[in-house]
């Protein structure tokens, strides 16, 4: 069980596998108030940054699920390396459908509703984890800008401009499902460049290293093109945050 073998090699030297930045990353834990032994679930870890450095700097304990078999065993390094081994667990799984076995105060999915089917599926599989009056976490893009037409949808790796919703409407599809949005942290521009533009000296070293790989043409064209790319349609049309929701289920009184 592994993801496609060109995101291990493009992606191989990221320690967060999305836009938003070790700065972001640390607003949203002080944002969301964490307190030491807050029980965190990560479906879709990654590398495990998020899990890592919010046990290091909150206390949380928190477990972590990932299909790359390399991002899982990085984690594991990055945990040994602050120091939080003892009170974060990564496990090489598919993160689809996985329910924990005991409640969790966070449920989170940060840049892989893909594993629920979409957004709504996502939120739906993380309260399955969720204690009562606990917070879901989910990252998504969204259209900073609405596409003009869908071929600058494809630009930004959309297959059409339906894919996503503009900030606003993301918003309101959150209170749609029944859920109160509490938190929001926006990744940005730099956060974008930060994650895109990271790949293309891992590319480079990469085919430097491995000119005749299978796999080598392919990046070649990657490298070729991804920085016209980025800097014509992600950079400029797609946005992409973490949103922190709770169910109104679990509200009291209005």
């Amino acid at each position: 069980m592994d993801i496609p073998r060109i995101f291990n090699i493009t992606e191989r030297a990221h320690r967060i596998h999305n836009p938003i930045t070790p700065e972001k990353l640390a607003t949203l834990g002080a944002a969301l108030r964490l307190e030491p032994g807050t029980r965190v679930l990560d479906l879709g870890s990654g590398s495990g940054e998020m899990l890592c450095t919010w046990a290091r700097d909150h206390g949380i304990v928190g477990t972590g699920v990932d299909m790359s078999r390399l991002f899982s065993a990085q984690a594991a390094q990055r945990a040994a390396a602050l120091g939080v081994a003892g009170r974060v667990t990564f496990i090489h799984g598919d993160a689809a459908g996985y329910i924990s076995a005991e409640k969790v105060d966070v449920a989170a999915c940060v840049g892989a509703t893909w594993i629920g089917g979409g957004v709504a599926g996502t939120i739906g599989l993380l309260a399955r984890s969720l204690s009562a009056g606990g917070i879901v976490l989910v990252g998504e893009p969204y259209w900073r800008r609405l596409p003009p037409t869908e071929e600058v949808a494809r630009g930004c790796l959309a297959s059409a401009i339906a894919d996503f919703l503009t900030l606003p409407e993301l918003l309101a599809s959150f209170g749609h499902l029944g859920y109160d949005v509490v938190e929001m942290v926006l990744a940005d521009q730099d956060g974008w460049d930060r994650y895109e533009a990271a790949k293309w000296l891992t590319m480079r070293r990469w085919l430097d290293a491995n000119p005749d790989d299978e796999l080598a043409p392919e990046i070649r064209e990657k490298l070729g093109t991804e920085p016209v790319r980025h800097a014509t349609f992600t950079r400029e049309y797609l946005g992409w945050g973490v949103f922190a929701l709770m169910s109104r289920h679990s509200a009291g009184p209005a």
